[in-house]
């Protein structure tokens, strides 16, 4: 089932907490004519927490120029590929997936409570006449003869699904696909900044298939795959390979006359040698340029690339993917940081 999938833009004006059967924080939103409600899933049914997170208080990204020049409202985001508007934890590079973090525990306390994390910033938002939100995830309404049932507006009418909505466990594959991921932003343009919200549950894993968005098993054949750990930088989980080599940095804006020849440098952080061969780096349209060769414990190589993968002078994605095709590393890169000719990026 596809996602009627989006990015809900607007001024927040009233919030509500979630409490007893209501495992979402509310916020209510308007555009120039129109209500909604954003809802967000901060608490858990299940202990240990089910729930994982992500803030980023300085968060960058090449699309956030275009978010800017949205309309205030809602806008359908109907092409589930990349190179718009639309976001994919895995594919769109948008944050490092280590940095997430369940829930400190089911003690009530506001270390414990996504709802005071979040509301921190949101009653930013509501102190700052300037500050827009941005709510990508599922559409629902407008309900013509039916009030909000949380802030009384009518028609009821807003948005859900503002986490991940891929590989999920049977329960809710029904909900899965590409470029169709659920995130809060926040814009406060007098101070340039942007903060981002990500969420995920633990029952999620995080290799999909391209086109499904299924679950991919990544453990022995026949077998379920590992999906209620979470790998740090420093202990990737068996059958793991999220963060072994990484994109250190990169030349995107190379001098000199076409064909330009952009450059990838490749970190290797383990204590054993690994054969890059088959692997592959691609760009923010998924050219892929296979790798070969080996790289040493703690070494860097420089991989240069053809013109059929192109980073791109205006902002862009770079992935590491293994010889199966599973994301290795993936970074981001805007504009602002690219516009030197002749510089490195480093990420």
């Amino acid at each position: 089932m596809s996602l009627n999938y989006g990015v809900l833009k607007g001024r927040p004006i009233a919030v509500k907490f979630a409490a007893g059967a209501n495992d979402h924080y509310q916020i209510r939103i308007v555009d120039d004519t129109t209500d909604y409600r954003i809802a967000i899933n901060v608490k858990s049914s299940e202990i240990p927490p089910d729930v994982l997170y992500f803030v980023d208080e300085n968060f960058t990204y090449p699309t956030l120029n275009q978010l800017e020049q949205l309309p205030l409202g809602f806008k359908p985001l109907p092409e589930r590929k990349p190179g718009g508007l639309s976001l994919d934890y895995i594919r769109g590079n948008l944050f490092d997936r280590t940095k997430m973090v369940p829930l400190a525990g089911s003690i009530p306390g506001p270390e414990n409570d996504l709802n005071e994390k979040i509301n921190r910033y949101v009653q930013r938002a509501l102190s700052d006449e300037t500050a827009l939100i941005y709510a990508f995830g599922a559409r629902w309404g407008p309900e013509e003869q039916k009030k909000d049932k949380y802030f009384g507006f009518l028609p009821g009418n807003g948005i859900h699904d503002i986490h991940m909505n891929q590989g999920n466990n049977a329960r809710y594959v029904d909900d899965d696909g590409v470029w169709q991921d659920g995130a809060m932003l926040i814009h406060f343009p007098a101070e340039s900044r942007w903060i981002a919200v990500f969420l995920k549950f633990q029952s999620q894993t995080w290799h999909t298939d391209d086109r499904t968005g299924h679950a991919i098993p990544t453990n022995e054949p026949g077998k379920p795959p590992v999906v209620n750990e979470e790998p740090t930088p420093e202990t990737p989980i068996p059958d793991e390979p999220q963060g072994i080599v990484r994109i250190i940095a990169a030349l995107v804006n190379s001098t000199g006359p076409a064909p330009e020849q952009e450059t990838v440098t490749l970190l290797n952080t383990s204590p054993d040698a690994i054969d890059l061969t088959d692997w592959a780096i691609a760009d923010r349209l998924k050219n892929k340029h296979k790798l070969t060769g080996a790289i040493a414990p703690g070494a860097t190589v420089l991989i240069a690339l053809p013109p059929t993968v192109q980073l791109g002078n205006k902002g862009g994605l770079i992935t590491l993917l293994n010889q199966e095709g599973l994301k290795v590393d993936g970074v981001a890169y805007t504009a602002q940081q690219s516009k030197l000719e002749g510089w490195t990026v480093v990420f």
